[in-house]
Parts: structure tokens; C-alpha cells; sequence
């Protein structure tokens, strides 16, 4: 009974602090993105409100709750309100299948820094995350308008596409690990003392390009075009509504594939195999702190990849997105996948 309860107070502790987490962060790196913005077009970005703008987000938030909350006329309020919900909750529940770290000891208790340790956790985060191709459909529709329905149709078509290409390139770490826990992939890495990106930079590649498209990140944003739909699918929404559709989107998404990207190519919270460090910890002086640290650090880093190329490239078409993912990058995967079939006995061994 006594680990029974343990376990529970264990279990609602990280609920807790992974909700704290993903969306403190998620308030946060809308700043981290207006700084690097800024810098790559030569101005400060925010600097007024709080110490370089810190506290910036805060003010955000304040304005977007004081806004009023209006309704298109002849939407559907019910759809309209749902496709909020389908937005927020799938993308919030993908990090329960996030291993921050390797397992540690608390009072006798060994605790693995993962909300739940599934055996198909992969395959859980790929499901819940082609969720949100629902929620954009539900908010185009509801909104009764023609730029919004636009929209949500060019995103859906998007993320058809490449939800099939970020499958197929995830395989290679998976068929080389020969499992579908994220958990079991960096613990596999670590045991063969080799990040998966130097078997597999094809899909890395693939992976990151088709992580652009998932989140509508530039060159993959036609579904908000400006110029042409007036921010596409939110447009009919305001307020603390309006807002959280790019916080899910852009931030919250961003953040839980780059994780995935660092756990399936990048040894998860593993220093084996740095680039110039070989097997040697630099982060040793942190203790049992280093490999979370190292976490956080390679997600940050894919993280801030992402904010770079939406930057600095100019957006495609919808039929060049649509094309390039189904006779250029899913051939690709194809491919990757007969040669890792080819060195997979060599790495099991």
C-alpha cells in the first residue's frame, strides 16, 4: 500500500512539474524567438518591459486576457471552442513519453524522469500529434470564413503529407534500436556508444525539414500567409484564443519534436560522442545534474535551428510543400531504410 501511494505522489509530481515546464517554457520562447529575430535583422527586439524584456511574455498574456472575446456570427460556437481544446491537450500530453534524463534515486525510490515509460511510446506521440490536423479543420470550418477554411485546408494537406515522411524517417532509429520506447532508443545509444545521426543523416535531415512543416514554421507557413489569408485559421478568433493557437503551434509543437529529434539522432541526455569531445563529459563538475543539462542543451540548440531557418528563408507554394514531400523526401526515407536494413546487423552486434 505504502508504494502504492509513493508512486502516486511520485506520478502527480510530474504531472505537475512537466505542465509547469512546457508551458512556462512555452510563454518564454516567444521571447526567445523576438530576440533571435531581432538579432538576425540587426535591431534589440524587446527591451521596455523588465530587464531586456524578461518580462515581456507576462505583458502579452495580460493584453491577450483583457481582450474581449468575440464570436464570428454564423460559426458553429461549439466546434469552435473544441477546436481550442484539440489544439492545447494532445499537444501538452506528447511530453508524457519525453525522457528528460536517466533514472536517479529519491529516498530509496528510483524514479525515471518520464511520465510514463511505454513500450510504444513512439508510436503514442506520433498519434497524438496527428491530432492536431483535426483541430485546425474544426477551427477553419467553425470560423464560417473563407480565409479561414483556406487555411485550415492548406495546413491539413500539409500535415498529411509529411506526418508519412516524419514517420518513415523516424524508422531508421527505430529498426536500429529495435524499440518504440524513447527511453529504450537513448539507453540503446548510450550502450553502443553511437548517436544515431551519424548512421542516419538522411532522415535527420528529412526529420528536421519535415518538423518545419508540422509546425507551419517558414518555408511551410502558407496556411497563415499573410499577405494572402490574414494569418489563415485564426483569423476569426481573438483574445487568449487567438493566442494560444501559436503557442501550441509554434511552441509548444517546435519543443516536443525537437525533443524527439534529440532522443531518435542525438543520444538523448547522453555526452558520449560529442563533436570535439569525444567521450569526455565537460559538464562533469554538474554531477548527476550533467545529462539533463546535456538535454536541455541539444533540445535548445534544435530549438534555436528551427528559429533560424524561419528567419532567413522565404516561404514555398503549397503545391512546391506538397510535391517536395511526396517525390523528393519520402523517396528519400525509402532509401534510408534499405541501407539501415543493411547496417542494422552490424549495429545489433
Amino acid at each position: 500500500m505504502e508504494n502504492i501511494v509513493a508512486s502516486l505522489i511520485i506520478v502527480g509530481i510530474k504531472i505537475l512539474v512537466l505542465l509547469a515546464i512546457v508551458l512556462g517554457l512555452g510563454a518564454y520562447l516567444t521571447l526567445v524567438e523576438r530576440k533571435v529575430a531581432a538579432h538576425i535583422q540587426r535591431r534589440p527586439g524587446p527591451m521596455v518591459v523588465g530587464w531586456h524584456g524578461l518580462l515581456q511574455p507576462l505583458a502579452d498574456g495580460l493584453k491577450l486576457l483583457t481582450k474581449e472575446d468575440l464570436f464570428p456570427r454564423y460559426g458553429n460556437k461549439f466546434l469552435y471552442n473544441l477546436a481550442i481544446v484539440m489544439a492545447l491537450v494532445p499537444a501538452s500530453l506528447v511530453f508524457a513519453v519525453i525522457p528528460f534524463g536517466p533514472e536517479f534515486e529519491v529516498f530509496g525510490i528510483r524514479v525515471k524522469p518520464i511520465l510514463t515509460d511505454v513500450n510504444v511510446g513512439l508510436l503514442l506521440f506520433f498519434a497524438l500529434g496527428s491530432l492536431a490536423v483535426y483541430a485546425i479543420a474544426l477551427a477553419g470550418w467553425a470560423s464560417n470564413s473563407k480565409y479561414a477554411l483556406i487555411g485550415s485546408m492548406r495546413k491539413a494537406g500539409i500535415v498529411i503529407s509529411y506526418e508519412v515522411v516524419i514517420t518513415f524517417a523516424a524508422m531508421g532509429p527505430i529498426i536500429l534500436a529495435q524499440s518504440l520506447s524513447t527511453y529504450s532508443i537513448v539507453q540503446n545509444q548510450i550502450d553502443q556508444k553511437l548517436w544515431y545521426i551519424w548512421l542516419q543523416p538522411v532522415a535527420f535531415v528529412v526529420y528536421m525539414f519535415a518538423m518545419l512543416a508540422e509546425t507551419g514554421r517558414v518555408p511551410f507557413d502558407v496556411q497563415e500567409a499573410e499577405a494572402e489569408l490574414v494569418t489563415g485559421f485564426t483569423v476569426e478568433y481573438g483574445g487568449m484564443k487567438f493566442g494560444l493557437f501559436p503557442l501550441v503551434e509554434w511552441y509548444v509543437e517546435t519543443l516536443s519534436l525537437s525533443a524527439i529529434g534529440v532522443i531518435l539522432f542525438l543520444g538523448g541526455w547522453s555526452s558520449i560522442n560529442i563533436p570535439f569531445v569525444g567521450f569526455f563529459d565537460p559538464l562533469f563538475f554538474l554531477g548527476p545534474l550533467s545529462p539533463f543539462v546535456w538535454f536541455l542543451l541539444k533540445v535548445g540548440l534544435v530549438f534555436l535551428f528551427v528559429l533560424w531557418l524561419h528567419w532567413t528563408l522565404p516561404r514555398y507554394r503549397i503545391d512546391q510543400i506538397t510535391s517536395t514531400a511526396w517525390k523528393v523526401m519520402l523517396p528519400l526515407t525509402f532509401v534510408n531504410l534499405v541501407f539501415t536494413a543493411l547496417i542494422a546487423p552490424l549495429v545489433w552486434k
